[in-house]
Parts: structure tokens; C-alpha cells; sequence
């Protein structure tokens, strides 16, 4: 045999060793990297690739127990490991043909923080509040995971990404609203917080929703086919699901929050149904019951009329579904011509009430604007009563006069209110007005109220009506 021969031969079986164990290394998805938050005092999931049939071991040192696993077939494994209480940083290593330690790890609450551009508008966009937080914002309690903007036809296993410690650097493309829930949590339960940004401007909650959810039903699938082609973020039902949230539906969480719905507002009547439906498919993906807190559209002056206010009507409906929470932000704006509220704070830490109240059962935190419960009509007179507003309601502004509510007669035509404030309920009228029927309360596009309860939580805008509504061209 010649030594060309020899020589081709030895190149042939040294390349395929190389690529077989190359092919053969332990993976993990990026979920799992330095830094990183598992879920406290829970079953977590750890996945990943490796060889057909490979045994994995799993280590840890904050029980300092290894578990172990065998790949299947499909050269994928997937162990539970038990997590304890929050604290750290520990360390998790991962050892088959080759070893993979991760460091700095904590244990804490995880959320995910999703929606279109108001959760994923960070310090570049020009928000004053967080260019001012951010040369105080170094936080090794914080650990900030940020997906990014990815599409795809099928589920994916794996995503971009990586976890870092909240500091200047890793938080200026990072959502405010985001971080400024993050931050009030920690602050409140002392423990470390993991928060999973996957958001995307402009996006309808089509695409993150199941694509076979939306198709299988009629009503949806005739909804999302109005979404139309966008060339700056995507609207076909699933696309941002299947890429962004599906890889990560078997990292455990505590709950999610959402900040959504400017992009369906053309499409308000079905809205409450796909959130619902957006809602139970992640629960279900996930196989957890989370809690789901979601941030009501802020008044904005669209191109046509009433269509935001049936919107945060949908929304306000969609408090009905188990485990969900709902803040409005009526007073949180400054501008109804910018659709970017630029007050994010107050956002993030009126979600974290909801959670520090409803998830963790902290004591004493009023977390629940006033909601509309029923009326009464009395001669000329309606009286409207509301729920969360058990110590009164109050006034804000130098003008110290109610705004924003109107009442109407048969003929449908809404007029100004005058407005009495009694306890934890108002009492309306209008002297042209003999016989009313009907009330609204910040039933417009960019209505701004001025009536709290003493927690100083706007009340939630409503009407009272089922009547058709002008949804026109604005003027």
C-alpha cells in the first residue's frame, strides 16, 4: 500500500473521529448558562443533547446530590432536580462525554416578561426614568435573560441568549417595565429574581399564540387573517410563539406579565378570547397554572375612533379568567400622541403589587384598581358602584371636579356628567337628561380620568351598555 494511500486513509478515520465526538458533545440550551435563576423549592426541568444513549450526570452544590439520566434515541435527555430555597450563587455541572459547570447560579423567582414595544422598550428608546436608574442599577439579586427577536414555522428547542447580572451595561437594551417589576419584587422578598425578556414592538398576540390554537378557531382565524403583512415585525399566528416562547416552556417560572394589545385594537371584539386562549396554551406548554399579570393599553389618539376604548374593554373582560391580574395606567401618561408612555416605573411596580399581593400573599398592599359593578337609576339619576374601593373614592387635579363621565338616555346619546362622589360610589346626572339608562366612564381612545380610589389606583374605564359603537374615522 502506498503511503499517499495510508496517509488518506489515516486523514479519513482522524476526520470522523473528530466529527463523531464533536456530534457526541453534551449540549445545553441557552437558557441554562452562567448566571442564570432556577425556580426555588420546585421540580426543574435540565435538558439538553448529547450522543443516542448517553448517560448524563447532574450535580449541584447546594445539596451536593448527582442525578443521572440516559439519552434517548433522538440524542436528547431531560432530568427533574429538585431546587431548595431561594439563595446562592451555587454552581450545576453537567458531565457526559465532556463536562459543562455553571456558575454563579441562583435560586429565586423567574418570570417572563412579554408583549409588543411598551415591555420591550428599554433606556435606547429615550425613557428619562431609566437613563436615571441606570448608574445605580448594579444588582447581583437581578439576572436579567434577553430572547431575541426570532420567527419560526415549527417549535423550536433553542433560542439565543444569555444570562447576566443586572448592572449598566446589561440593562440599557433591557425592558424597563421589566426591570422596574424585577426590582420591586426583589426589594420585597429579598431573594434573588430571574427575568425573561421576550418581547417584540408592534406585535399582534397572534404570533404568540399557538398557531393551531388561532386556526382551530373560526372566530380567531378570521381576526388574525386582518393582522395583514408587516415589514417590521411579524403577524403570521405563532411565528414569535414557536421561536421565543416554546424553547423556553420547560425552564420553570412563577408567572408571566404582558404588556399588549395597540396592535389589536382593529380587532377588539375577539380579543378577550385570544388572550384567553393565548393565556391557557402557555399554562398548558408550560404544564403550570401560573399567574398571568397583563398591563391595559394607555390612552393614545388612534385613526379611528372608540377602537382602544373596546379594547381595554376586552381586556377589563379578561380578569374573569383564573389567575389573572390587570393594570390600568390611565394617570401614567403624558402625551396621548405618543403611544410610548414614557412613565414605566409606576407600570412595573403596579404589576409587582399584583404579584407581591396575589402571588406571594404579602399583607396590607392595595393592588386592584376600581372596577365597574353595577348601576342603579333613580328618577334622573344614576348611581354607579364599584368594586376596590372599599375606603372611598377621591379626586385628583387642581380642578377637583370628576371628568370622563357621561350618561344617556333611549336615544343613545351620551352627554356630560355631572358627578357626585359618595363613598365608594358616584351618583350621575344631567339636568337635559329625564330618564337615564346608560353610563361611560373614560369611554374613548384618549380618555384620561381623574377618579382614584384612596390607594391612588385609577378606576378602571367601563360602560355600562352593550350599545353598537362608533368605531369611524376620527376627525
Amino acid at each position: 500500500m502506498s503511503k499517499t494511500i495510508v496517509s488518506r486513509s489515516v486523514f479519513f478515520f482522524l476526520t470522523l473521529f473528530i466529527a463523531v465526538n464533536s456530534f457526541a458533545q453534551v449540549r445545553l440550551p441557552a437558557i441554562f448558562s452562567d448566571n442564570m435563576v432556577l425556580q426555588r423549592e420546585a421540580d426543574v426541568t435540565v435538558w439538553g443533547w448529547s450522543s443516542p444513549g448517553e448517560k448524563i450526570f447532574i450535580s449541584n452544590t447546594w445539596n451536593n446530590n448527582v442525578d443521572s439520566v440516559q439519552a434517548t434515541g433522538f440524542a436528547k435527555w431531560n432530568i427533574k432536580i429538585k431546587t431548595p430555597a431561594a439563595g446562592g450563587p451555587y454552581t450545576l455541572t453537567i458531565k457526559g462525554s465532556n463536562t459543562i459547570t455553571l456558575q454563579n447560579v441562583m435560586i429565586g423567582e423567574v418570570w417572563v416578561c412579554s408583549g409588543q414595544s411598551n415591555m420591550e422598550w428599554s433606556s435606547v428608546n429615550g425613557l428619562p426614568e431609566m437613563d436615571a436608574e441606570l448608574p445605580n442599577s448594579t444588582n447581583p439579586n437581578i439576572r436579567l435573560f434577553h430572547l431575541p427577536k426570532t420567527t419560526a414555522i415549527y417549535p423550536q428547542d433553542n433560542n439565543a441568549g444569555t444570562w447576566k447580572n443586572c448592572d449598566p451595561a446589561s440593562l440599557k437594551n433591557f425592558s424597563a417595565v421589566a426591570y422596574f417589576f424585577g426590582k420591586k419584587l426583589q426589594k420585597e422578598l429579598n431573594i434573588p429574581i430571574g427575568l425573561i425578556n421576550t418581547s417584540w414592538g408592534g406585535t399582534p398576540a397572534e404570533v404568540w399564540t399557538p398557531a393551531d390554537a388561532v386556526n382551530n378557531d373560526n372566530e380567531l382565524k378570521a381576526a388574525a387573517a386582518k393582522q395583514g403583512i408587516n415589514n417590521w415585525w411579524p403577524t403570521v399566528s405563532g411565528a414569535t410563539y414557536n421561536a421565543m416562547i416554546y424553547p423556553i416552556t420547560s425552564f420553570n417560572i412563577a408567572g408571566a406579565i404582558w404588556y399588549q394589545g395597540e396592535s389589536n385594537t382593529g380587532t377588539a371584539s375577539s380579543y378577550k378570547k385570544l388572550m384567553t386562549t393565548m393565556i391557557d396554551s402557555w399554562r398548558k406548554a408550560w404544564n403550570k397554572d401560573f399567574p398571568f399579570y397583563y398591563v391595559q393599553i394607555a390612552p393614545f389618539k388612534y385613526g379611528n375612533k372608540n377602537i382602544a376604548a373596546l379594547l381595554r374593554e376586552a381586556q377589563t373582560q379578561t380578569l374573569s379568567h383564573p389567575k389573572t391580574g390587570m393594570v390600568v395606567i390611565t394617570d401614567l401618561v403624558e402625551n396621548v400622541k405618543d403611544i410610548h408612555p414614557r412613565q414605566k416605573i409606576g407600570v412595573g411596580e403596579r404589576l409587582a403589587a399584583w404579584a407581591l399581593a396575589d402571588t406571594y400573599n404579602k399583607q396590607g398592599i392595595s393592588y386592584k384598581s376600581p372596577v365597574y359593578k353595577n348601576m342603579e337609576v333613580n328618577k334622573n339619576k344614576i348611581t354607579v358602584y364599584f368594586n376596590n374601593a372599599a375606603d372611598g373614592l377621591i379626586l385628583k387635579g387642581a380642578d377637583k371636579k370628576a371628568t370622563e363621565f357621561y350618561i344617556a338616555g333611549e336615544d343613545k346619546n351620551f352627554l356630560p356628567a355631572d358627578v357626585k362622589i359618595e363613598g365608594d360610589h358616584v351618583i350621575l346626572s344631567n339636568k337635559q337628561i329625564k330618564n337615564p339608562v346608560a353610563a361611560r366612564f373614560s369611554f374613548s381612545n384618549t380618555a384620561i380620568g381623574n377618579i382614584f380610589n384612596k390607594a391612588g389606583l385609577p378606576v378602571d374605564p367601563f360602560r355600562t351598555d352593550n350599545w353598537d359603537v362608533d368605531t369611524g374615522k376620527e376627525e
